[in-house]
């Protein structure tokens, strides 16, 4: 179910209705969630419930487990058994056939020709969000940082909550399970800004994500027929495709997570403002980067050793990042191409150079500040490139064709890529622009109902309903 679905625009008012009808019933809340939730699930396939089934069950008893045991060697057991079943069944589904095809490749590179074809796997929608949510419980109460719950209902709906579930953000049980055994309230103030965040969310995933999507798909598929110009148009629609499909599915996520009074993580802080790609990397998929930091990168040593160690975690967590997003070598490569990015910053020590607001009590940023971020964003573009392309072979031919230089106006004039969508874009800067302070455009802004109305007229007029486009992320 899409958020963008009318089904969803169903969906989702009956259960708000269900839900605060059973405001003084905090279990048939959470059990009405969960339903919800499976429901919301199985309108892709209905089979996969059982794996998200399997998986809570798994984790629910090995965190009951790990806190009954008092030898350290039979918790680490039973922590391991979470990890490998989480990791087991994400390995299977996700990377089953890349691991297959690159064997009988190196074979093949030897002359040795396997006929071994690969597996006929469907990719469960969302795995990787909900193996690394429910992976964060079993860890940290391994940790001793939360305690095991022992209640099922709420430990199900905490995994399967329909509004992260499939595309994040990734949330740790520390923050969201704990929300499941407190009685909520209907909260005007916070129903109101939930919609706001879903007017803005589908703003961006609709008007801008979807715009974008028609332009970018049509160069990347056709890139031998185009100029360089246009060439680095389809990689700044794609940029912009991204960010309002993945930023947008958080916003509509969090936003829907408020109408029900939960509070979830923030995901994006306005990351195109970036000054370095340090900030870059604390701004966007805030969720997969810190729970990166927290069970991996920190784990390995973190920043406590030398250099070298820094820089050698720094590439685990950038390729290891990558290779989550996707298997396929491109994605491996995007994730190294940061991690270079990243080691100047690391070597020099200014990797946390910029942790405050950007032109924070100025209007505009400064010229140094502007060409810093102007240059850290054509660093993004560049590395999106192999984040969309279809292969290596893809993101090199593109790539040499931009080098190509064939930059000619009259080129994009007929080629009509360069005026369409950038209007659209220049809006959404400027909006994110003048709220960068704040969590997003419409938080306790001035004539905040006109900005609201304006969006969704904008949604409507020009917004991409010929062809429904599902979320990027789903596929991750």
């Amino acid at each position: 179910m899409l958020f963008n679905s009318l089904d969803f625009a169903i969906f989702l008012p009956i259960v708000f209705a269900l839900y605060w009808l059973l405001q003084k019933q905090l279990k048939l809340q959470n059990l009405l969630i969960a339903i919800a939730s499976y429901i919301f699930y199985g309108m892709w396939d209905w089979r996969f419930l059982f794996l998200i089934l399997f998986s809570t069950i798994v984790d629910y008893t090995m965190g009951i487990l790990i806190e009954r045991e008092n030898q350290q060697a039979k918790r680490k057991l039973f922590l391991w058994v979470s990890i490998l079943v989480n990791l087991g069944f994400l390995g299977y589904f996700k990377y089953s056939n890349f691991f297959i095809e690159n064997f009988v490749g190196a074979f093949k590179f030897f002359g040795q020709d396997l006929d071994f074809r690969g597996l006929d796997i469907v990719l469960p929608v969302g795995i990787s969000f909900y193996t690394f949510q429910t992976l964060s419980y079993t860890i940290d109460v391994y940790r001793e940082k939360l305690k095991p719950t022992k209640d099922f209902i709420a430990f199900t709906a905490f995994v399967s909550f329909f509004p992260q579930l499939v595309a994040g953000p990734i949330e740790r049980a520390t923050h969201l399970l704990p929300q499941f055994y407190l009685r909520r309230k209907f909260d005007t103030h916070q129903a109101k800004d939930g919609l706001y965040l879903i007017i803005w969310g589908l703003f961006k995933k609709i008007v801008i994500a979807d715009n974008c999507a028609q332009y970018a798909n049509d160069i990347f598929n056709n890139y031998k027929d185009y100029s360089s110009g246009t060439l680095v148009l389809g990689a700044v629609y794609f940029a912009f495709q991204i960010y309002g499909d993945f930023s947008g599915y958080s916003d509509i996520a969090i936003g829907t997570s408020r109408l029900f009074g939960f509070d979830l993580m923030r995901n994006f802080a306005y990351p195109y403002f970036s000054r370095d790609i340090a900030e870059f990397w604390r701004r966007w998929h805030i969720s997969l980067s810190t729970w990166f930091r927290d069970y991996l990168y920190i784990p390995l040593g973190g920043s406590r050793g030398g250099m070298w160690m820094k820089v050698r975690n720094t590439f685990i967590i950038f390729l290891v990042s990558g290779f989550w997003h996707g298997a396929n070598w491109t994605f491996i490569v995007w994730g190294g191409l940061n991690a270079i990015y990243f080691l100047p910053l690391l070597l020099g020590g200014k990797n946390r150079n910029h942790i405050d607001l950007i032109a924070e009590n100025t209007r505009w940023a400064s010229a140094k500040e502007f060409f810093s971020v102007l240059v850290t964003f054509m660093l993004t573009v560049f590395a999106w490139i192999f984040f969309r392309a279809n292969n290596l072979e893809h993101a090199f031919n593109y790539i040499e064709n931009i080098f190509s230089f064939q930059f000619k106006i009259e080129k994009l004039m007929i080629e009509r890529f360069a005026f369409e969508i950038l209007p659209l874009i220049a809006v959404l800067l400027l909006m994110e622009w003048f709220s960068r302070a704040k969590e997003h455009p419409l938080k306790q802004t001035n004539y905040l109902y006109f900005k609201a109305l304006g969006l969704i007229a904008m949604i409507l007029i020009f917004g991409s309903f010929s062809e429904m486009q599902e979320f990027i992320y789903f596929q991750f």
